[in-house]
């Protein structure tokens, strides 16, 4: 898909300078001698792949990069035509009061822009630093996984990181969790130490709990216990190798990677000791020919770096959902530790199906830490059904899905997968909308005028490549009313029917609408699949497990697509959620803690969409030039992207959910701003950290064996019905397979230095939240 995209790249129609008034000019702080060049000096004597320097130096040499007046200005006001398509902003500003007092604090983000551009005029920048770091963190604040725009300067050179990982653990699964490093914790479950571990008591002199919440803020969650999850070590999050958020953001994992730690990191421990360690930035360029700040950021922030033209960058779809372009590897080769032998697993991890042994053979377990943002969605549908049609062939009674670590994928996975489990259930627990302006107007006429000529057909029989070019780029969008029905599931007769506006909250959004899954073009919305239960699949109408005998866990980082999973789940089949760990408070947490917007964009599909109306949608070049006078005309400048970082996503959250209006809750808010606690929460113990089946069981127990691990809220309504009975051969056999894994055990296989690193990835424009 997105073949148009290809077709832009050379078309200037009156294309528009950012002009600024005022002159380019490098304000240069700082001399030659220089971190930068003692950088470029350490760089040349290294020989690994990924070269690294103390994170001091490193902090130095980046903060020495001199403050460039007018191109600051430029990527200010580059940046305003995307941040109009980012959905919330009205919401942003003023939520709701209970979202306050619970998630987070108001965020103005058109005022927080318009103050860094008045610094801007006023010079009032010491570096090139300063600048992007505050651009990043105002993007940051909003904790909306879906808004992220990471600037050279913050993402380009170095990556940040602490060379030591923690866990979180109760030590009894009652007692509030506390902060291990997970080293010593692996040394005391495998008998390699001759000590239990010590919880940390302080870090850098300030109370663990203290430090470690703070921090936490940095991430890209909304919730606050989701995002003290992320701090640690996890074992999902870990399965999925590069494209999960590593081992966490306190060793410089997602999010974490782009914050300056300071130059050590010193740990007390509750047994009077401590320890300090050296942190670090992995160097991510070539630093040939760097002398000092002046010279990195004439090298490799004007807008033409070295290696910009041949790193890979997040590819990009004409639909909101696309499939990934990213080439899967054949065979596994992602470990996933902590994770016993599967029944079948996809292989990256994505997903996988096991079952428990001895007194647990009547659980079944399907981990689904990604709805894949890779080009594996035909392996994820297979990889469910085979699991699920195995599991009921084996007798099971019980399903657990385990979502943790999932931060999203392809919009329609998470539909398909809540078809394969509740056939018969309606299809839609929220409807969508977007933000209403000049640009989303402009370009749904245009694409629904044109549209309006098209057959609405798969694959024309003709074998017509034009043809089928308008029909995937054109007649599959969400900016063709024909996509997509009403909250009714009736057709929208135009698009105006579609567009609305409505006014709320001081802005204008468009009338709500679903997803129509019956449509023949589902497969250009899906990454190729087909939804159970409509078009060629409508014959699917077996239920697999009753809503009683399935329970979700979460961490807690579900979000995205995960979180339009558990809206079905939780609103349309009544299936009850048990959050994870969180912070060392009592109570209650969410069970859902990342962003529940319902799609997000890449700047740089949008910038494409825009341009591919005015170039190849128009019929004459007057019409051409009419559209290039409306707000299109904004997206031929490519300053947001010569100025982003490297390797990193784009992207606004275009697609808010609302609730259905025949469901409890229901409102105007956007879910995003929804606050909804777990049904159950379970702390994490020390042993829950190296074997996920010690996840599974508890909550095995707490649903359906009378054993609650619940520390707080319950699973009223769930029937005691675990019953340890005679075990099948079968059951024997996997039994004996589990225990010889966890006999087989070792520290070594928990890998201590998994980073979150998008460079050689490929990720398509859907509804992913990115690490």
């Amino acid at each position: 898909m997105a073949r148009f995209l290809s077709t832009v790249a050379g078309f200037s129609l009156a294309s528009i300078a950012l002009s600024s008034p005022l002159t380019p000019q490098l304000h240069a702080h700082y001399n030659a001698s220089s971190p930068c060049a003692q950088v470029s000096a350490s760089v040349a004597t290294q020989t690994a792949t990924v070269p690294t320097v103390p994170a001091q130096l490193a902090y130095e040499c980046i903060t020495s990069v001199p403050f460039n007046q007018s191109a600051a200005l430029a990527l200010v006001d580059g940046v305003v035509p995307y941040f109009r398509w980012q959905s919330n902003t009205a919401w942003l500003k003023d939520p709701p009061k209970e979202y306050v007092e619970k998630v987070q604090p108001a965020v103005d983000v058109w005022g927080g822009l318009e103050k860094i551009r008045e610094k801007i005029v006023g010079d009032k920048y010491d570096s090139e630093f300063e600048f992007g770091f505050e651009l990043y963190l105002l993007l940051q604040s909003t904790h909306d996984g879906h808004f992220v725009y990471v600037p050279d300067v913050i993402g380009t050179v170095f990556n940040y990181a602490r060379p030591v990982p923690l866990v979180s653990a109760s030590s009894d699964g009652k007692e509030l969790p506390k902060a291990y490093v997970y080293a010593d914790v692996l040394g005391e479950s495998f008998g390699n130490a001759s000590f239990s571990a010590s919880p940390i008591s302080k870090i850098n002199g300030e109370h663990a709990k203290d430090f470690l919440e703070n921090w936490a803020q940095y991430g890209s969650l909304q919730d606050r216990d989701a995002l003290y999850n992320g701090v640690f070590y996890e074992l999902a999050t870990v399965s999925l190798g590069p494209v999960g958020s590593g081992i966490g953001t306190f060793a410089g994992s997602g999010r974490g990677r782009w914050i300056y730690p300071g130059p050590t990191t010193e740990l007390e421990f509750e047994n009077g000791t401590s320890r300090t360690y050296n942190n670090y930035a992995k160097v991510l360029i070539p630093f040939n020919g760097i002398t000092d700040g002046e010279s990195l950021y004439k090298l490799w922030f004007t807008g033409n770096p070295p290696t910009k033209a041949t790193e890979p960058t997040p590819s990009n779809s004409t639909t909101p959902t696309p499939s990934a372009t990213a080439t899967a590897s054949a065979a596994p080769t992602i470990p996933a530790p902590g994770y016993p032998p599967p029944v079948i697993r996809e292989s990256h991890n994505l997903i996988g199906g096991y079952f428990l042994e001895d007194d647990y053979s009547d659980v079944a377990v399907l981990s689904v830490p990604s709805f894949v943002g890779i080009s594996a969605q035909k392996a994820f549908q297979s990889t469910a059904e085979k699991f699920l049609a195995a599991a009921k062939a084996a007798g099971k009674k019980k399903l657990v899905v385990d979502v943790q670590a999932n931060g999203g994928g392809t919009i329609l996975l998470g539909y398909d997968l809540y078809k394969l489990l509740f056939p018969n259930k309606l299809g839609h627990a929220a409807a969508d909308r977007f933000r209403a302006f000049e640009s989303t107007d402009v370009l749904g006429q245009k694409f629904s005028e044109v549209a309006e000529g098209l057959p609405r057909i798969l694959v024309p029989e003709d074998g017509n490549e034009t043809l089928a070019e308008l029909i995937d780029d054109v007649a599959s969008s969400v900016f063709n009313y024909q996509t997509d029905t009403d909250v009714n599931d009736r057709s929208f007769p135009n698009w105006d029917a579609k567009f609305g506006p409505q006014f709320q909250k001081g802005d204008n959004f468009t009338n709500l609408f679903h997803w129509n899954l019956s449509d023949v073009l589902t497969p250009l919305n899906s990454g190729g699949i087909y939804i159970h239960g409509y078009g060629p699949l409508s014959n699917y109408t077996t239920q697999p497990f009753a809503a009683e005998d399935i329970v979700v866990v979460t961490d807690g980082y579900c979000a995205s697509t995960c979180t339009i999973f558990s809206e079905l789940m939780r609103q349309r089949a009544g299936v009850k959620y048990i959050s994870l760990g969180g912070r060392p408070r009592e109570g209650i947490t969410q069970a859902v803690g990342g962003v529940k917007g319902t799609n997000n964009f890449p700047w740089t599909y949008i910038q494409s969409v825009a341009q591919f109306s005015v170039q190849n949608l128009s019929s004459t070049p007057e019409e051409a030039a009419q559209l290039n006078k409306t707000e299109l005309s904004e997206y031929w400048s490519d300053v947001p992207f010569d100025r982003a970082s490297i390797g990193n996503a784009i992207n606004v959250n275009f697609r808010d959910g609302i609730r259905d209006a025949d469901l409890e809750g229901a409102s105007d808010v956007p879910l995003q701003f929804v606050y909804e606690a777990a049904d159950c929460r379970i702390l994490y113990t020390k042993q829950m950290t190296v074997d996920v089946t010690a996840i599974w069981k508890a909550v095995a127990d707490t649903a359906w064996a009378g054993k609650s691990h619940c520390i707080a809220g319950s699973l009223g309504g769930y029937r005691t019905t675990l019953a340890k009975r005679e075990l099948s051969i079968q059951d024997k056999v996997l039994s004996r397979r589990t225990k010889q894994w966890r006999r087989e055990l070792r520290e070594q296989d928990y890998p201590l230095d998994v980073r979150t690193d998008l460079r050689n990835v490929k990720f398509a424009g859907d509804g992913i939240m990115w690490p």
